[in-house]
């Protein structure tokens, strides 16, 4: 079984006033993203939207400005992905969708062994993301039209990282 994750596909990081965004390199790949999920949705497998979403005195903005606070209007997932009944929204405070969530026991029981990912930002939340599954075993790909950052070097070396460290597919 396989699943898609639609990694941070949210208003701080896509909108272009988002706090964190990643730019037109981030609204270009939400086409991609839509048929994707579509294709998912269409064969029976689970679309998982990970969500970052943090208190607002989080550790992390010592590193970032304060971005995806819980409620605010930039922790919304953008709308043109549309949520639909028997989607899983997982929410995350940390850079791994793993890290502190049910996402691994959420794909143990939908018998998930495979897992393809999509969103943002390639270099750190995709990529810590996909590292955790490694490290869990699950087999990792990534759409390389599906993901972006606001650092199109970063984007590159953590294609790279992944593919040959991790031993992601990337495609």
């Amino acid at each position: 079984m396989k699943a898609l994750l639609v990694i941070d596909m949210l208003q701080d990081f896509i909108a272009e006033d988002g706090v964190l965004t990643t730019g037109k390199a981030g609204r270009e790949i939400i086409g991609f993203i839509q048929e994707k999920i579509q294709e998912f949705r269409e064969q029976g497998y689970p679309v998982i939207f990970i969500c970052d979403h943090h208190e607002a005195d989080d550790k992390e903005f010592d590193m970032f400005p304060a971005h995806c606070v819980a409620g605010s209007p930039g922790s919304q997932i953008i709308p043109e992905l549309e949520v639909k009944p028997g989607d899983k929204i997982i929410k995350k405070r940390r850079y791994s969708a793993f890290f502190g969530t049910e996402l691994d026991l959420y794909l143990r029981e939908k018998g998930v062994e495979e897992i393809y990912l999509v969103g943002v930002c390639t270099n750190i939340c995709v990529l810590y993301t996909a590292a955790d599954a490694r490290n869990l075993n699950y087999r990792v790909s990534i759409y390389e039209q599906g993901v972006a950052s606001f650092d199109a070097e970063a984007h590159r070396f953590a294609l790279k990282e992944a593919k040959n460290v991790l031993g992601c597919s990337i495609l």
